[in-house]
């Protein structure tokens, strides 16, 4: 599947688009209002980082003891009841007088109900598309996040200008119910991909063997760590400049769909497998000239040329898949999910904690020069033999697939 109009005539694929469309609207009007609340109540870099990625923090207990709902749970019915709970609690946050320390215990919910969100979602978009049509389709998945970011973080900023954040809250509770109407009339109802309860034995049981595959360890933390630790530079937007952080968000945006467009529809299948190494450097590299404490119209350009580094995602995901059976594809993007934004969050707090001791433009580049010595120590280690690295009882290797290159790739 190379082409958009293939890709679109897919039964399915568009009203799953449009529940996640109404999803991460909801989402990113959320997450600036609700950091805007809090930084106007507290006056605090961490407070504010992590009232807007305290959420992703949650996700390792998900990661712990529900993953194994992504492949046991009929999709259509868990993820419209997600968006049901997520709209609820966006409205209680919006309760005039509630506590900041409740506020951050709503939220963290909020990060565990989601936790079982991206192995669901991520699943049964595996179930709409062939394989061939995973990246194509991944691509436009990632190329809709960036669209919503930059309306959403956009039409976010004016809204807060006019409105209270409450208002906004509100506004984004009315979304996340919007996107389970849309999930309960526009899917099919589908039976589980997998037989058996979801448990935390099992959850443990195919975690433990999605990890026993080096390929796979290696894969799950070049997504994980060098893109958790430059989202811990963006967290830090708010704080850098209060007045223009909408803009900085989405001319991230900006720069995370112009990599993916390339990435996803572009670049030539057999030479994408290349791309993931100088694509996560580039992730990094502009947020290293923060120290300098540029201006908006400079820090807005690098934060474009940064998140195109981003679609190095597309690349690790594709690899992912290559090397996980179907019947697991649910909890292994589940976890790689859950993965993903724990890091988020943990990145969030770090960078958030070191701008409270020097200040953000000093903890942004300190998080972007720890995610490029990551992604160069994961290179590195790519180009040892697996065996070396093998533990005893761990999943034999399977061979890599065609187009992939030699083990010298992260």
């Amino acid at each position: 599947m190379r082409s958009y109009r293939q890709l679109f005539r897919t039964p399915e694929y568009t009203p799953f688009l449009l529940s996640f469309a109404a999803h991460g609207a909801a989402q990113t009007i959320n997450g600036l209002a609700l950091a805007t609340l809090v930084h106007r109540a507290t006056d605090s870099p961490l407070l504010t980082a992590l009232s807007m990625f305290g959420p992703q923090l949650a996700q390792v207990l998900g990661a712990t003891f529900l993953l194994s709902g992504s492949d046991r749970l009929p999709p259509r019915s868990t993820l419209s009841g997600m968006e049901l709970a997520f709209a609820a609690a966006t409205a209680v946050t919006a309760l005039p007088g509630l506590p900041v320390g409740a506020v951050f215990g709503v939220v963290l919910l909020q990060g565990l109900i989601a936790s079982l969100g991206g192995g669901v979602r991520g699943g049964l978009m595996n179930e709409i598309l062939s394989k061939e049509g995973y990246v194509l389709g991944r691509s436009v998945f990632n190329m809709l996040w960036g669209f919503i970011q930059i309306g959403g973080f956009a039409i976010g900023g004016v809204l807060l200008t006019v409105l209270s954040p409450r208002t906004c809250l509100l506004s984004a509770a009315a979304l996340y119910l919007m996107s389970a109407l849309v999930t309960r009339l526009g899917l099919t109802a589908r039976p589980p991909r997998s037989s058996g309860r979801p448990s935390v034995a099992a959850t443990w049981r195919t975690n433990a063997l999605l990890w026993s595959s080096r390929p796979r360890r290696l894969t799950y933390l070049g997504l994980w760590v060098p893109n958790g630790l430059v989202v811990g530079c963006d967290s830090l937007f708010v704080s850098y400049d209060p007045r223009h952080a909408g803009a900085l968000f989405a001319f991230g945006a900006v720069g995370m769909l112009a990599g993916d467009l390339t990435v996803g529809r572009l670049v030539p299948p057999a030479l994408r497998p290349r791309l993931d190494i100088p694509l996560r450097l580039l992730l990094a590299a502009p947020y290293l000239f923060f120290f300098l404490r540029p201006g908006v119209v400079l820090a807005a350009v690098a934060s474009a040329v940064a998140s195109v580094g981003f679609a190095a995602s597309l690349v690790l995901q594709e690899r992912l898949m290559s090397h996980t059976p179907d019947e697991l594809a649910g909890q292994a993007l589940g976890l790689l999910s859950a993965g993903m934004l724990t890091m988020q969050g943990v990145s969030a707090t770090v960078a958030g904690s070191v701008a409270q001791l020097t200040s953000p433009a000093t903890a942004m580049t300190v998080m972007a020069a720890a995610s490029a010595v990551v992604t160069l120590a994961l290179a590195t280690a790519a180009r040892r033999p697996w065996s070396a690295g093998r533990a005893p009882g761990s999943e034999p290797e399977p061979p890599a697939p065609a187009e992939q290159p030699a083990q010298g790739q992260a």
